[in-house]
């Protein structure tokens, strides 16, 4: 673990998306500090352009832009985040399982993710958002967790399939050593670069369909978010009406919460491929797009 956070740490566009995900949740967390004051009150007249007084303008109910974007970070990366590490969790601990043990227990498990897996996964959020009507946070938490988990079970399984069966863990099974102990100690830390991709991965999925729902209107308009702001700009005719700030600055927090997380999840490729470290960027780049074609021809 001490040697991977050091390999990550060496990489530069590691300590760049760091730095960026790190700045963009200090400000969520000092939001109150930053950006006293309530969100959704009305500040100024409607739509007004950047200034001393606004500096990112105002919304077409008066809403102060700035104050709208700093604490509905708030809420675009806790959700986020929080359900990357659900959906890690949950593929993580299913491939696992479904990987060491074998026979009937991955047999089950594997049909279970397959199940999953070939159901259009944004179809799906829409339909069952669309069931349970306007969804808060939580809502919106739960069904991307429950529905996206298999990609990273899939990815998981296959790697403890090829561990199992190396000379360490038959070792740990002849000396008696428990199943529980040669999955955490023994396998699992080998598969940590892949956990940090389905994690990176997973949130960065996990906050665009939440935006992507509440731009279609499926989120709480009383709870403030990136999405929501997006879908509050898109009923005002932002961009008919010439008022770039209210679409521009939220699409900017996203853009650079992705980029950040981008950053990171070529890191983590780096370190779990290291045939990928050798060579200019962009020859790595077209590693790394044959190698992941070659995956998806593969699965099919």
């Amino acid at each position: 673990m001490g040697a991977t956070l050091r390999s990550i740490l060496r990489q530069k566009k590691a300590v760049a998306g760091l730095i960026i995900v790190v700045g963009l949740w200090l400000m969520a967390l000092l939001a109150p500090v930053i950006a006293p004051g309530e969100p959704g009150a009305r500040v100024g007249r409607s739509h007004q352009p950047p200034s001393i007084e606004h500096v990112l303008g105002t919304t077409k109910m008066g809403r102060d832009v700035y104050r709208q974007f700093v604490w509905g970070a708030r809420s675009s990366l806790s959700v986020g985040f929080a359900t990357g590490i659900a959906i890690t969790v949950i593929g993580t601990a299913i491939g696992l399982v479904a990987g060491y043990a074998g026979g009937k227990t991955d047999a089950a498990l594997d049909l279970a993710t397959n199940a999953v897996l070939v159901v259009p996964n944004m179809p799906l959020l829409i339909l069952l958002a669309s069931f349970a009507g306007t969804v808060g946070p939580m809502t919106i938490m739960t069904i991307i967790a429950l529905t996206s988990w298999p990609w990273g079970a899939r990815m998981t399984r296959s790697q403890t399939m090829a561990l199992r069966n190396r000379d360490f863990v038959t070792a740990s099974k002849m000396i008696g050593e428990p199943a529980w102990r040669i999955i955490f100690v023994e396998i699992l830390p080998n598969l940590t670069p892949l956990i940090g991709i389905n994690l990176v991965g997973s949130i960065i999925y996990a906050i665009v369909a939440q935006t992507t729902l509440e731009y279609l209107g499926f989120g709480d308009p009383l709870k403030v978010s990136w999405g929501t702001m997006l879908y509050n700009a898109q009923n005002a005719s932002a961009i008919m009406v010439g008022a770039w700030w209210d679409v521009g600055v939220p699409a900017i927090g996203i853009a650079l919460i992705g980029l950040g997380l981008a950053l990171l999840n070529f890191t983590f490729d780096e370190i779990a491929n290291p045939q990928l470290r050798s060579g200019p960027a962009l020859t790595r780049w077209f590693r790394l797009t044959r190698a992941r074609n070659r995956e998806l021809e593969a699965r099919r």
